[in-house]
């Protein structure tokens, strides 16, 4: 083991021990210290490359219950987490749309469409995101649908993940997809479950949002950020092929020698379409989305379009279940401990006697930087939101600027770590980006996202919300 590596392992352990031995802050529990010391650690592992997820993940985890900082109960509660769950599941499913044929048949017919560059693909995924998010409350689910559509493509152009170069490709289009969850939740309030939350806590600091004042509000910066979006990724990560003009002759070629849909394909179709109806549905009809997620699972079993067999040979699956649900469970018990609270309530109180053009970028920035402690855009709402909103509100920051901007950040923020909200983790598991690229790719796009809704959408927030 080199100096280097044996320093980079070495940092972690001594970031928590810091912490842990630290003094700890009036006004926060032992508990909520010690805690933040191992999240920290295990954070600070990725970005630093001392070890995978995983393996932070599961030391974390042991050393938070072994000296009992939190309860065995609490530290677990990610395993049986219907979020987390509803991720796992969708990814599992996706195989499905691979493994029958369906997801090349559709991979085809995008390409022989859109399929003349990278970048034309990319907007297609994009776009239709963007079209069908209004319909969807759950991005997770969204990812659900999308996710077999990009891995068919991909895998289609002869992107491999275990391939150096040929995972570029790959790599590209699951991340623009990725990041086009995060803007297209901004776009329409119905788009995630967060939005709603924000919007009761909005009105109740005295601003009033609905669906058509809400597009109206992000129309322009979400529609800047989307042109955006595939460009940025392009420069950030290049995709390694160029224009293909011939590739949609080629596909429509291909997608005729398919012929007819076979059996597996029409059962992976239908068991979609009511998994999506069911998606969509589920409010109205008091569904549960991942009760839905697991009876189109068990249909496909039955039906033997999926076998244990197929199941058994997604280890990445459940490497992306432990490390996630430990995540997850973590950062609600921070939120449960009070801990981001007082780091919000600390932050806001520290800024002010700022004018309030000043105060409401920095409340902004601050608001999407707190995320890199959060694997869930509802937790850090219902945490930050309303602490941030009166911060702002009583520095002067209209409020018809103030709440729309917090309420953007907290979905285009969902991208700034691969665990910044559960939809980002089937693309993650895919294995066509590192976690350091991730971490990268998602810094420089919030970055990029966040300067988008300041520097377009603050003056078209000042004209319309009046």
């Amino acid at each position: 083991m080199t100096l280097g590596l044996s320093l980079k392992r070495a940092a972690p352990f001594a970031i928590a021990l810091g912490i842990w031995f630290s003094p700890i802050p009036a006004g926060l529990t032992p508990e909520a210290w010690h805690l933040f010391a191992v999240f920290t650690a295990a954070i600070a592992c990725v970005l630093l490359g001392s070890f995978p997820l995983l393996t932070a993940s599961m030391v974390a985890i042991g050393a938070i219950v072994l000296t009992r900082t939190i309860t065995p109960a609490q530290a677990f509660s990610g395993f049986a987490n219907s979020s987390v769950l509803l991720v796992v599941i969708a990814f599992i499913v996706a195989q499905a749309v691979v493994k029958s044929g369906l997801g090349r048949r559709i991979s085809l017919l995008m390409v022989s469409r859109f399929g003349g560059s990278p970048r034309g693909l990319a907007y297609s995924l994009v776009l239709t995101d963007a079209a069908i998010a209004p319909a969807f409350p759950s991005n997770t689910a969204r990812g659900g649908v999308l996710f077999p559509i990009v891995l068919s493509i991909a895998k289609g152009a002869g992107s491999e993940p275990d391939s150096p170069e040929g995972r570029r490709l790959g790599g590209y289009l699951m991340f623009c997809t990725m990041a086009s969850l995060a803007i297209s939740s901004a776009l329409w309030m119905t788009a995630t479950s967060a939005n709603p939350i924000g919007v009761q806590i909005a009105q109740k600091a005295g601003f009033k949002l609905t669906f058509a004042s809400w597009l109206l509000a992000s129309s322009v910066p979400t529609l800047a950020a989307i042109v955006m979006l595939p460009l940025l990724v392009a420069k950030l990560f290049p995709p390694g092929v160029g224009a293909t003009p011939e590739a949609p002759a080629a596909a429509r070629k291909e997608l005729a020698g398919m012929g007819a849909m076979s059996r597996a394909e029409w059962i992976t179709a239908l068991t979609f379409v009511v998994m999506v109806a069911g998606w969509v549905f589920g409010g109205p009809l008091n569904l549960n989305s991942t009760a839905v997620a697991f009876l189109g699972f068990g249909t496909l079993l039955v039906t033997g379009v999926l076998t244990v067999d197929d199941i058994g040979k997604q280890g990445d699956t459940l490497v992306t279940f432990l490390w996630l649900a430990v995540l997850f469970a973590l950062s609600a018990q921070l939120n449960e401990l009070g801990f981001m609270d007082y780091v919000g309530q600390r932050l806001a109180d520290r800024l002010g006697g700022l004018s309030w053009p000043v105060l409401y970028i920095a409340l902004v920035a601050l608001y999407v930087a707190l995320h890199y402690f959060f694997v869930s855009q509802t937790s850090q709402v219902l945490a930050l939101l309303a602490v941030f909103l009166d911060v702002g509100i009583r520095g002067g920051v209209p409020a018809p600027l103030m709440a729309p901007g917090l309420l953007f950040a907290s979905s285009y923020f969902s991208v700034i770590t691969p665990q910044g909200g559960s939809q980002n983790i089937i693309f993650v598991a895919s294995g066509y980006l590192k976690q350091g690229e991730l971490y990268r790719l998602g810094l420089w796009t919030t970055l990029a996202f966040m300067a988008v809704y300041l520097l377009i959408g603050t003056p078209w927030l000042l004209l319309v919300m009046r």
